[in-house]
């Protein structure tokens, strides 16, 4: 079946087509994006402005063209913590719907959580044993940890870069004052569950993905994107203490200047390696795995796993 998926994300609104059956990975067919940041569009209320939403809207329509036109069979649409917190959010996505006739799942915490984790399963195998899954969004941080498809343990936290940065870090570059509240509120956040990860039992390794991981290991010296899924990129905990100092010095337009880090993405870095840093240390881990699969690569991994054989 030839499938597309709308992901509609708190920084970013991707479209992706793939070729997709069960037994075999699904293949890429096309891709295009948005950097339309639905998170940092909010009100004073906490409500998704007009313009994001007609932007949205717009959109998905093109999306919507560009499937059909690729002769899509079988079209699905989500949505994460930015929608999911708005208190219009419904009212959102009843307007895509009825503007561009797309009906949008909206995933809690929680199943964010579980979808990235069967992603980063398939992907390593079971040979990876128990895995632990890190992922930094732009509204929430997804943990989870398990040594099967279905992880004893998914949590979701409200720290994701876009928020972090919307909340305790709005200088460029910030002052230092405004960091150290920042990193006193990720840690206390992830403190309060830390036990729930670690008492499911020791991770063989640990994997991260998301984009911000992605650009903190560019950074680092990563490889880049260009190379290819399969070649190894791993991260650090010295290289995130390493980084977190620089970052936290530099500007928006001077982060840009680093190897892989994009304009829309180089305001929230920082807020990005602050909560990627509180998560190593409190979890005890030394270095990530990057893993290219993620939360859309799992929507779409449960829909051909609910395939009729």
């Amino acid at each position: 079946m030839r499938l597309g998926v709308l992901d509609i994300g708190s920084n970013t609104v991707h479209l992706l087509v793939v070729d997709a059956h069960q037994g075999a990975a699904p293949l890429p067919a096309w891709k295009s994006k948005i950097a339309l940041r639905l998170a940092e569009h909010l009100r004073p209320d906490g409500r998704i402005d007009d313009d994001a939403v007609d932007d949205l809207i717009a959109f998905a329509r093109r999306a919507q063209e560009t499937a059909d036109d690729l002769g899509v069979t079988e079209f699905l649409a989500f949505a994460t913590s930015a929608i999911r917190e708005a208190p219009n959010g419904l009212e959102v996505i009843t307007k895509v719907r009825e503007r561009a006739g797309i009906d949008v799942e909206v995933l809690s915490g929680p199943e964010e959580a579980r979808l990235t984790f069967l992603a980063v399963r398939r992907w390593f195998g079971w040979s990876a044993g128990r895995i632990l899954v890190l992922d930094i969004g732009g509204g929430s941080l997804e943990l989870a940890s398990g040594a099967d498809e279905e992880p004893d343990v998914a949590l979701s936290l409200p720290l994701g870069a876009g928020r972090v940065t919307r909340d305790y870090l709005d200088g460029d570059p910030p002052k230092d004052k405004q960091i150290r509240e920042a990193r006193k509120a990720a840690r206390a956040a992830i403190g309060e569950v830390v036990g729930q990860i670690l008492r499911a039992g020791e991770p063989r390794i640990t994997v991260a993905t998301s984009k911000t991981f992605r650009q903190l290991a560019r950074i680092a010296g990563a490889a880049p994107s260009s190379e290819g899924f399969h070649v190894r990129r791993t991260l650090t905990r010295g290289d995130v203490h390493l980084w977190v100092p620089k970052l936290a010095e530099m500007t928006s337009v001077e982060r840009t200047r680093l190897p892989g880090v994009s304009e829309s993405r180089a305001p929230q870095l920082l807020a990005g390696a602050i909560v990627a840093e509180a998560a190593m240390d409190l979890l005890g881990v030394d270095q990530l795995e990057i893993g290219p699969w993620a939360l859309r690569e799992g929507v779409i991994l449960r829909r051909i796993d609910g395939l009729e054989s």
